[in-house]
């Protein structure tokens, strides 16, 4: 198993609650194929560098874990289908 980080921008216009919610299910995700998640928390709303699909701003989440290789791909699929996601990204941590 590796490690992996995944960093994710959702909607500002999301509540507080239903940003926990999509922590959880993406958190869920992993932990149902066989990984384990170190941390996943919610950052700030921050604004963004740059426009991204008409957003200005974008609340950030990080998750840290740890799984087989097939679980990023699976997480990366799922991320980039849905709609609350403006941006993402998966990274390996070096060890």
């Amino acid at each position: 198993m590796k490690k992996y980080e995944a960093f994710y921008i959702v909607k500002p216009d999301i509540t507080d609650s239903e940003v926990q919610k999509i922590a959880d299910r993406y958190k869920g995700v992993v932990e149902q194929n066989g990984g384990t998640v170190e941390s996943a928390g919610k950052w700030d709303k921050r604004k963004l560098a740059y426009e991204i699909n008409g957003f200005k701003e974008g609340t950030y989440i990080l998750m840290l874990f740890e799984a087989k290789s097939e679980v990023p791909a699976e997480l990366n699929r799922l991320l980039g289908i849905s709609d609350d996601v403006i941006r993402h990204r998966i990274y390996l941590r070096e060890a």
